[in-house]
Formats: C-alpha cells, structure tokens, sequence
C-alpha cells in the first residue's frame, strides 16, 4: 500500500519503522520546519536514512501541499502525532483518505491534552484510537481501539511512552491492515459520550492544597512532565514531579511541609501527603530536598 505518513518526534520514527517492516510503500513523509539549530526530527533523520522523500511545511493548507499529495498517488495517509492543521483539501486526497492515531479512548478526551485530562480525572483505563479524518477535532469515525489499564502512580509520561505509545504504533499497522483487508470499520462516534478537554496549561495545573489527597495527586500525575503541577512559596512559583501519595494519618494544615529527607519532601493535604522527589524552582530541576535548602524551605513551611 502506498501511504504517506505525516508526523514529528519519536511516535511517527517508529510508526514508519512499523510500516517499512510491514512491508509498506511510503512515499513521503510530511513533517514539521528543523527546529532552531537545525536540528532534524527523529522521523525526518529516519526517512532519510531509509530513501524516503521528506517534506516540511509550516502549514499544510497551501495549494503547494494539495499538489504534492496528488501527485504522489497514494492509498492513504496515516497521522502519527501532528501537531499541524490539516486540511480536507489534503487529507481526502489519497484513495483511502486519511487515519489518526489519538491517545484516548475516543469519544472521551478529545483534544490536544488527552492524556493530561485523563489523569488529572482519576480515569482507571484509558487507550488509543485509530479514526478516519474528518472536518471536526478527533470526531471522524473509528477506525480501531486498543485499550490500557492506568496505574495508581502513573503519569503523563510513563503512560505515554510505557504503555500507549508502544500500543498505538502496534494498532496502526493493525490499522493498515484492516484497510487493506476490505470493509474497514467506520464506526460513528456517539457525541453523548463526547467531552472536549483544552490544551493543558498552567491555568489548569495550579495545586490547591486544600482539595482531597486523591484530587491532588491526580493532577500531580496529569501534569508530569508537562506542564509541571505548581505551587507557590514566598511569591514564587515550585513545580513538584516524581511524587508519590501516601494515606498518613496527621494534624498539619494543607498545604504544609511535613517533612524533608535526603532526597524528598512532604506536604499535607487532606487524608495523606504528597511526597515529591523532584522540584523546579528558579534554577532548574533538581532533588525536591535541594531545592527546599535552596529556598529556604523547613518542616512547617506553608506553601500557597
């Protein structure tokens, strides 16, 4: 099958490592400008050590991209991790159309942030979802679903890269596949069961202390690495990551320092403490202890 894959960073170098061993035809690879530096992305570096064209346009809605598709003659185009508008102009080029790899299971969590959300609401399994493209955001029709049970301490980045990042590359050679096959599912999405969530910012990553452990910890997990759950403590702002939630039984208001160790810190919230092995204050990343000598930060502390 002839399929053109667009896509960046590691996800799409190994879903074109998939296709090529699968014994697929890609004809191109469309991905973002080098960044500052010239420093290539992984699926570009891997294209090119494979002989397969590479494209990079700041935007795929020009005429220029349109033509480019067309003349590549291709069956299908296959999404993996864009961050890129693209277009109906474009993507119902190739003879199959176009699929895309989402990180949930869709309807739920559509949207940029779909594994931040997820966390950050207690969700107990989550997955990926192949769908075919259309108009709207992450509301084609399904195409497949694998789902992946989330773990207590998981966050955003051991759930992607441990667990849904290596499905979802497996799902989309399962994808081509059933395409191929014929009679590929197209199952509508059921908008009753829809929810949109906005890109996580830190708008939305702010601790507030006072909430139940479980809420807390959650979005801790949900913002690691990025955008890093904060707090504040004498008007500046900390980031806590690596944590962990233990069910201690104390009398410290929420939000206060219960202890430091070699490496960790505690805080109280209601029904245990957050236990942060890392922190980020002005000077970097570092052990959640250093920066608290950093600060000045002692047992008692309240942080805001």
């Amino acid at each position: 099958m002839r399929i053109i894959l667009i896509g960046q960073a590691a996800f799409a170098e190994k879903t074109l490592e998939k296709l090529v061993n699968n014994g697929e035809e890609v004809v191109a690879v469309f991905c973002p400008p080098d960044a500052p530096g010239g420093k290539f992305d992984p699926v570009k570096q891997r294209a090119l050590q494979l002989g397969i064209p590479v494209q990079q346009h700041k935007s795929l809605k020009g005429a220029e991209v349109r033509e480019q598709f067309v003349s590549l003659q291709a069956d299908l185009a296959i999404l993996a991790f864009v961050t890129q508008i693209v277009p109906p102009s474009v993507f119902n080029v190739p003879r199959f159309g176009s699929i895309c790899f989402h990180p949930s299971l869709l309807p739920k969590y559509r949207g940029r942030s779909a594994i931040n959300w997820a966390l950050m609401k207690g969700e107990s399994k989550t997955g990926v979802t192949l769908f075919w493209v259309d108009e709207g955001i992450d509301t084609g029709p399904l195409l497949l679903q694998k789902e992946v049970a989330v773990d207590p301490d998981d966050t955003t980045g051991t759930l992607y890269f441990n667990k849904l990042f290596p499905v979802g590359v497996e799902a989309i050679g399962e994808s081509v596949n059933l395409i191929k096959a014929g009679n590929p599912p197209r199952i509508v999405q059921d908008e009753a069961k829809a929810n949109y969530d906005p890109p996580c910012g830190d708008e939305h990553a702010r601790i507030d202390w006072s909430k139940p452990a479980q809420e807390v910890y959650n979005l801790i997990r949900g913002c690691d690495p990025q955008p890093g759950a904060h707090t504040t403590w004498q008007g500046k702002m900390v980031r806590f990551y690596d944590c962990r939630l233990r069910r201690d039984a104390h009398s410290a208001s929420p939000g206060q320092i219960v202890e430091i160790g070699a490496e960790n810190l505690s805080v109280a919230v209601p029904g245990g403490v957050i236990v942060a092995t890392k922190a980020r204050g002005e000077k970097g990343k570092v052990a959640a202890a250093e920066l608290a000598k950093q600060a000045g930060v002692s047992v008692g502390a309240q942080l805001t």
